[in-house]
């Protein structure tokens, strides 16, 4: 891997980032025609002695590069070389990978050139000696062979200016069954009232600054809402864009959590083949969503059960509707 930005990345906690190459380069990777790869990770070491503070994050790929979760972790941990590695090698996983350190990025499915872009004073705080990982998958669907050289750029502020310290909330939906030949639809509805805990500062009246959505190909539509305990939603971000498009973007103005305390994920896809679809790459589904806000705790959750249940559907107007219970976790985020 080649490392222009070493040396800026080093002082970051003293420079404001203007004019600085943050721009880390990863690969080249090779994807034959027809290819598909999902088992590399990749490893970028930002040797910062000090806390930095990630005001943006710039991901360039190219044709092939389908999508990628990136994670913040201790130096020490799925330790390794540089570049790319088998994820499988170095026992990678999300859920340790949030456990440990936290959501730093997500790319949206098949975008080429995607920006996570805070307003000012707002960043994310990486803790000394910090590793970037990201879970990478490659999907080349043309005829042809491809050479694609990614990078990542960042954009650190110093200390001074952070006004908003900002960490991840990440929801999924893992036992997706999509039914052929018909539209679903896959909610988890989860309590986030049992972790209000205001004494060590974990409670619900943050607000939501920045949200991106992950599918594939049969995915329609995704919808968070904010949920108050009598049970009226709020809408905090929908979208129906296309894949190849950038899923993902700032609220202006952000959401205030303050009176709800629930999270509603919901999920739905039109299966248009004749065989029942299920969580994965490829030609799989998936139902992520990854959210940024001024909570000093960092939140996930969702249905992380991997073994789906087709039979539990219920048809409602002709949409196969799925839902299930569930399962949340906290951590200290800085």
């Amino acid at each position: 891997m080649r490392r222009p930005g070493l040396l800026a990345l080093v002082a970051l906690a003293a420079c404001s980032g203007d004019g600085e190459d943050n721009v880390y380069e990863f690969g080249p990777f090779d994807v034959a025609a027809q290819e598909e790869v999902t088992s590399k990770c990749v490893q970028i070491s930002l040797h910062n002695a000090d806390t930095i503070f990630i005001n943006s994050v710039e991901l360039t790929t190219g044709p092939g590069f389908h999508h990628s979760n990136w994670f913040f972790v201790p130096e020490h941990r799925f330790a390794g070389a540089e570049g790319t590695f088998n994820c499988k090698d170095r026992d990678f996983n999300i859920a340790a990978a949030a456990a440990t350190g936290g959501v730093f990025f997500a790319q949206s499915t098949q975008s080429t050139h995607e920006v996570q872009a805070f307003p000012t004073g707002m960043a994310i705080p990486l803790p000394p000696r910090t590793k970037l990982i990201g879970q990478i998958h490659l999907l080349n669907r043309s005829d042809e062979d491809l050479v694609i050289n990614p990078s990542l750029k960042l954009t650190p502020i110093p200390e001074a200016e952070v006004t908003k310290k900002l960490a991840g909330i990440s929801m999924e939906f893992h036992p997706l069954s999509l039914p052929p030949r018909k539209q679903s639809r896959f909610t988890v509805d989860c309590d986030l009232e049992p972790y209000r805990d205001v004494e060590k500062n974990r409670d619900l009246d943050f607000n939501i600054y920045y949200t991106l959505a992950h599918y594939h190909q049969y995915g329609t539509r995704m919808l968070l809402e904010a949920v108050t305990p009598t049970d009226t939603a709020s809408t905090i971000y929908t979208t129906t864009n296309s894949i190849g498009d950038a899923l993902g973007g700032p609220l202006l103005p952000p959401f205030p959590m303050t009176g709800n305390t629930r999270l509603r994920l919901t999920c739905e896809y039109y299966n248009n083949t004749d065989a029942m679809i299920y969580y994965g790459n490829g030609d799989g589904e998936m139902c992520v969503f990854l959210a940024f806000s001024d909570s000093p705790w960092l939140w996930g959750g969702g249905v992380l059960d991997e073994t789906p249940d087709p039979t539990s559907g219920v048809d409602q107007g002709g949409v196969m509707t799925f839902t299930r219970n569930c399962s949340m976790f906290t951590r200290e985020a800085y």
